[in-house]
């Protein structure tokens, strides 16, 4: 049985419609999403999303990406971004990329995934079954999360949830 994805054991919160341009629900990332490393040979750009729908009150966003299939016991954090100003509903394929974060707006605050970088790591998962990347944009009711990019994914998410006004999410698959 797959493990719960992490918004399964969170509060329930209203949805934010979540879309892109460059994944879906289900279906397989492209190369484009995947690690350059760690055997990998993928292209490592963070994927093009919008949202919409957020409540009144929205301050602020996070964006993450996150593998609750991961063999290690507690899943893996592939991208940690908060502090997004709440005028912001679209990143642009990149966004995400170090070293260039192209489109990402003023303030924004990466903190280190994983992989130890702050930055967007794509998909790597050992060869077998498919695993699940889960992209999942939050609205929050703060400016600022009030953690710095040094700051656990834990800690974060943590912070994150104490402060979502709704979620959604996008969950492609990728697997070796």
């Amino acid at each position: 049985m797959p493990a719960p994805l992490p918004h399964e054991h969170l509060p329930s919160v209203p949805a934010l419609v979540v879309e892109s341009d460059d994944i879906q629900d289900g279906e397989r990332l492209s190369d484009l999403h995947v690690f350059n490393d760690w055997g990998m040979t993928g292209q490592n750009v963070s994927p093009q999303l919008r949202w919409s729908g957020a409540p009144e009150g929205t301050r602020s966003y996070a964006v993450t990406c996150y593998d609750p299939d991961a063999p290690t016991g507690s899943g893996f954090w592939h991208w940690v971004l908060f502090d997004l100003p709440a005028s912001v509903t679209e990143l642009p394929a990149g966004a995400g990329s170090a070293p260039d974060f192209k489109g990402l707006p003023d303030g924004a605050v990466h903190a280190r995934n994983d992989y130890g970088v702050k930055a967007f790591g794509g998909a790597a998962p050992p060869p077998g079954p498919a695993h699940r990347y889960v992209f999942t944009v939050h609205a929050l009711g703060v400016d600022k999360l009030g953690v710095d990019s040094d700051a656990s994914p834990a800690v974060v998410g943590f912070n994150i949830t104490a402060n979502t006004l709704a979620r959604g999410h996008l969950v492609p698959v990728y697997g070796v």
